[in-house]
């Protein structure tokens, strides 16, 4: 089972067959690949809009971005823009439940970075903008 999972990662992402060989060194990529390919239909990774004021792409409150379990912007289920500012405060957090969901664990249980701000500090603090987002794995509504 775990061959064909591996064989399927490969041939999408594009592997030779040295690369999928010299994937399967050390084990973890296989746990790591297996696991979220059987999380991937039950959870997506969303990014919320709780506060926004002054945002230069035009985020509001309640805005979403909804992201695959493997950490893939699903664009169809995203504001139109996307900004680079706040889409790179989604790392860690979008890392932290990808590799909760790759250990088979409960993807809400993580400690840190619930919750990112752009790194705009806003119009008071010399800034423009400011947005924060809370990030989350919400459970697949059969959207794709």
């Amino acid at each position: 089972m775990d061959q064909d999972i591996i064989r399927r990662y490969g041939n999408r992402v594009g592997y030779s067959e040295q690369e999928l060989e010299r994937f399967q060194e050390g084990g973890h990529r296989i746990r790591h690949v297996r696991r979220l390919s059987e999380a991937a239909p039950r959870y997506s990774i969303q990014a919320e809009v709780i506060h926004a004021r002054n945002c230069n792409s035009g985020y509001r409150e309640g805005d979403r971005f909804l992201l695959d379990a493997d950490g893939n912007f699903l664009s169809k289920f995203c504001p139109k823009r996307i900004c680079v500012y706040l889409a790179g405060q989604l790392c860690i957090p979008v890392a932290l439940i990808n590799e909760r969901l790759s250990e088979g664990l409960d993807p809400e249980h993580f400690h840190f970075m619930r919750q990112v701000r752009c790194p705009d500090t806003g119009v008071s603090c010399m800034g423009y903008g400011e947005v924060t987002v809370r990030v989350e794995a919400i459970p697949r509504t059969g959207r794709s």
